[in-house]
């Protein structure tokens, strides 16, 4: 049988066109990372952190970048001798430390998240709905994984004790943010929220259904 009569299933087409784009994903991230001196690692770990200025424990980056805690005491070493991250303590922890990056590190930091890629030209080249669908699309994949214990929790909008989904029905800006006081659309759903804080599990089953039912 043919392939136009028998073709492969839709979610293993959607697996390779992923895989295609990480591979584009990958080779901007070298471009970028060789430009600034660091290998692709150390560029990932500054990006991660100019997210987040109060800094992450080893443990944590880890984690979010799926290495080993060896291989991420190599990577955060060599940021420390370049001048561009530095350890303290963790107040909360004496025997934990934090990983905060230097002025020198947050602007590079912002500067490889910013950095021109040939997937964000792409993307831009989608319409407004279509971004958002996939930006919707992106969630939904990321929450599964997240509960399956593939990747860390991110901070999500829909994780977040202050979102209120599908507040405004038929509106636009259907759901509300109540950290800003203000009505948002699925276009301004966040993967990396800065404000986020998350919701107890019962808030957190219960917006995501009426998120997902939205």
């Amino acid at each position: 049988m043919d392939h136009a009569s028998n073709p492969d299933p839709v979610p293993t087409r959607l697996r390779e066109g992923f895989e295609r784009i990480a591979l584009v994903l990958r080779a901007d991230l070298w471009s970028a990372a060789g430009t600034a001196g660091l290998n692709p690692a150390q560029a990932q770990v500054l990006a991660l952190l100019a997210a987040r200025p109060a800094g992450l424990r080893p443990k944590e980056i880890a984690a979010h970048l799926a290495v080993s805690a060896a291989s991420m005491a190599d990577t955060l070493a060599a940021l420390e001798r370049k001048g561009l991250l530095r350890r303290t303590p963790d107040p909360a922890d004496a025997r934990a430390q934090i990983a905060r990056t230097t002025e020198d590190g947050l602007a590079l930091g912002r500067d490889l998240s910013a950095s021109a890629s040939q997937v964000a030209a792409a993307l831009s080249r989608l319409t407004a709905a279509e971004q958002a669908g996939l930006l919707r699309a992106q969630i939904k994949i990321i929450r599964s994984l997240q509960l399956a214990g593939a990747i860390p929790l991110q901070r999500l909008c829909v994780s977040c004790r202050h979102f209120r989904p599908n507040a405004h029905p038929g509106e636009a800006a259907a759901h509300h943010c109540d950290f800003v006081n203000a009505a948002i659309g699925d276009r301004d759903l966040r993967l990396d929220c800065g404000e986020h804080e998350e919701a107890d599990p019962a808030l957190q089953a219960a917006t995501w259904t009426a998120f997902a039912e939205g």
